[in-house]
């Protein structure tokens, strides 16, 4: 049996950003270390607040931010905060794997809301509407480039979904805008946050290890109205403790250096897709790779053994997978089975390998 080479792992092979190692390294030397508050640091939070947009967006400032032991902690924070006992949230899916456990450790109900790649994964008005017709749903969940499909919605598709949104006044809407800066167009993913809020409903989660190169630092950061940032701050006041300050400086100084450290990792993630690319080609039904994120989600449908579950069909092919050498996450449980999330955030040499190893798989 081989050992696999796994294309499944969410962190790229990046290495550290010299402008975070170099401003780490110096917070360091400040003896005793400064305990910062729950919120954060308040230069990392104006930092995070200042990145420019349109002129008639919601107003933010560093009343808005607050830091977190990475990303899973701000979607929990904000989820603890916002559902009251049985709301539901309704989740677009495909969707990353993780959510619905930090739903229902929230105390919410999941309830999805699946796209089609038939259309590319669009979410028009009227389905939008539909799906949250006599329902008690208190978010709408959705990550924005997408992960696993990497779909990229435009400001035209968010401001379709504000003008349903209207309509129910105590929905908030929840944007997973951590792959914002992974981006293979000349245009950049638009944010919630370019948008006006006048009913204080919209709330981003972000983070810094996929597209800033700070993996393995737990740093991510949330985004909301005022009154939602204070509630998760006393939160994480209550239940943990401010992230470390050297950290929180490493963060500020690749926010301040942010296009010049997601140029690199863009620099480096080109050749990578371009393999992947043209090896999804080669497969019996195209697979054009999505325009933002690291990953490809193809559909391997065709693969799947007859006459079984969906689930149980798609289980068995990503263990064929891994018993031929290639570890790559099930779509099924981003409830797409049959689908799967290939990562090619890896060295060249590894998706070669992993490429092969599929092709003979799949023979």
């Amino acid at each position: 049996m081989h050992t696999p080479v796994s294309l499944a792992s969410g962190y790229g092979n990046f290495a550290i950003p010299p402008e975070a190692a170099a401003a780490a390294a110096h917070a360091f030397q400040t003896s005793p270390l400064a305990v910062l508050p729950a919120a954060g640091s308040e230069a990392l939070r104006a930092a995070l607040a200042a990145r420019p947009r349109p002129a008639d967006a919601a107003p933010l400032g560093p009343a808005n931010v607050v830091i977190t032991p990475g990303a899973k902690a701000a979607l929990f924070a904000l989820l603890k905060i916002v559902l009251r006992p049985n709301d539901e949230v309704l989740l677009l899916t495909p969707g990353w794997f993780g959510f619905d456990e930090l739903v229902a450790r929230a105390g919410g109900t999941l309830r999805t809301l699946p796209l089609s790649p038939e259309n590319n994964y669009a979410l028009p008005p009227e389905q939008l509407r539909a799906g949250l017709a006599g329902g008690r749903t208190r978010v709408l969940l959705f990550t924005n480039p997408g992960n696993p499909t990497g779909r990229r919605y435009s400001r035209a598709e968010l401001a379709d979904w504000l003008q349903v949104a209207a309509d129910f006044p105590d929905l908030y809407l929840l944007s997973d805008e951590i792959y914002n800066l992974v981006y293979f167009e000349a245009e950049p993913p638009v944010s919630l946050l370019d948008f006006p809020d006048p009913r204080g409903r919209h709330l981003v989660v972000n983070g810094f290890s996929k597209s800033l190169g700070l993996i393995g630092w737990g740093l991510g950061y949330l985004v909301a109205p005022a009154p939602v940032a204070a509630a998760c701050a006393a939160w994480q006041h209550a239940t943990g403790a401010a992230v470390p300050a050297p950290l929180q400086a490493a963060a500020l100084a690749v926010t301040e250096a942010a296009t010049a450290v997601a140029g690199r990792l863009l620099a480096q993630l080109r050749p990578t897709r371009a393999y992947l690319h043209d090896f999804l080609a080669s497969l019996p039904a195209a697979h054009p790779l999505p325009a933002a994120t690291y990953y490809a989600f193809p559909d391997l449908r065709a693969y799947l053994s007859t006459g079984l579950p969906p689930a149980t069909a798609s289980a068995e092919l990503v263990a064929c997978l891994r018993a031929g050498g290639v570890e790559v996450v099930d779509g099924a449980g981003c409830h797409a089975p049959g689908f799967a999330r290939l990562s090619y955030a890896v060295p060249e040499a590894e998706l070669a390998l992993a490429c092969n190893r599929l092709a003979a798989v799949l023979r």
